[in-house]
Parts: structure tokens; C-alpha cells; sequence
């Protein structure tokens, strides 16, 4: 199915929040993760800004998806949330998280999944780790994603995400890459099957 994208509209408080007319799904992850690419990659275009400077972005942006152009109310809606776990982010910026970042998480009825975006690269994070804790505790369906998994070998690759999963005590991991398109079509798929029949 061919989905539409749209650019709806950026939020820094709760009150600037869409209404929730479509199931949702939340991209989160370091500032540094690759977050912007893979939805721009996912979708096939560029319409989620990647910035040169981590830690730029500082709102939650949402993107409609519409299998025909002409409708009103979209399919599905991603939300692009600002990255953390960059050094040189204020306390300032830090600091409007729990105002508009966690209510939205927490009490958001139209998220459907958190798409969790980590770095292959690296080793397991610490403020990683905490969000994964915390949206767990907060019952939300999430899926891991390794971003960047085309600078591995293949057996690097394995041993990389077998030490994930267990640091991050998850399941299923899965390896996505911008530039091979690794994942990308798993990626939907886990999509369609949470979102799959709108909002209750």
C-alpha cells in the first residue's frame, strides 16, 4: 500500500498536540541515532529534517500518512521525537522534557508503538536502557531498531545485537540500515500489524 506523506505540524507542549484521529507511531532514540534518516528512508522522502547539529531538533514532529491524497483524516501518523543523550544539550532544553516528551508517551491513547532506535556501533547506552525501562513500565509496545547495521560484518553484526538484546533485556532487535535499506520492509510490517485497524 502506497501511503502519502504530509507534514501536520510541531509541538513543544501538550496543548499543540494534533488531534488524534489515526493510530500513531513515536520514533525515539539519541540525538546522534539516525532517526530522521530511517523515517526519510521509510518513507522514500525527505520530509522528517536531519540536522547537522544533534540535539537541534526540540519538538515532537508529526507526519500524516494517507493512502489516497485527498483524504481528510490520514491512515497513520508518525511522530519524530527530539533526540537525548547529547552532551552539549542544555539543561534548558533538558529540562521541557517531562512537559510535553512523557505526557505524550504516557498518556497519548492513539500511540500504537515506540520505535526505539539504537546504534549498532556502539555498545549498549545507558539513557537508552533507562527509556527502554520506562516505556516497559508504561505497558507501550515497542520495537527495537539498530540503525547503521551496514557498517558491520555479518557475524560482527550478529554479536553486536545478541549483546544488545541481553543488556537491554528485549527480545528482538532489528538491524535496519538508510543506505542498503536493511530492515526497511520488516520495519513496515511490524508497523501495519500494531496500526492495522485504526483507532478503537
Amino acid at each position: 500500500m502506497r501511503l502519502h506523506p504530509e507534514f501536520i505540524t510541531s509541538a513543544a507542549s501538550v496543548a499543540q498536540f494534533p488531534p488524534e484521529e489515526a493510530p500513531e507511531v513515536a520514533f525515539l532514540g539519541r540525538s546522534n541515532v539516525g532517526k530522521s534518516s530511517l523515517i526519510n528512508a521509510a518513507l522514500g522522502q525527505k520530509i522528517a529534517h536531519v540536522s547537522s547539529t544533534p540535539g537541534r531538533t526540540r519538538t515532537i514532529n508529526f507526519i500524516a500518512l494517507r493512502s489516497k491524497p485527498e483524504s481528510v483524516r490520514p491512515d497513520l501518523v508518525l511522530a519524530d521525537l527530539p533526540g537525548y543523550g547529547y552532551a552539549k544539550l542544555s539543561r534548558e532544553i533538558s529540562a521541557e522534557w517531562p512537559k510535553f516528551i512523557e505526557p505524550y508517551l504516557a498518556e497519548r491513547e492513539a500511540l500504537r508503538l515506540c520505535v526505539c532506535l539504537i546504534d549498532a556501533n556502539v555498545p549498549a547506552q545507558q539513557s537508552d536502557h533507562q527509556l527502554i525501562a520506562w516505556l516497559q513500565s508504561q505497558d507501550r509496545d515497542l520495537l527495537l531498531v539498530a540503525t547503521k547495521s551496514d557498517r558491520l560484518s555479518s557475524n560482527q553484526l550478529n554479536k553486536a545485537l545478541a549483546s544488545l538484546r541481553r543488556e537491554h533485556n528485549v527480545g528482538r532487535i532489528l538491524p535496519c540500515s538508510v543506505k542498503t535499506k536493511l530492515g526497511i520492509a520488516e520495519l513496515w510490517r511490524e508497523i501495519f500489524r500494531v496500526t492495522t485497524g485504526g483507532l478503537a
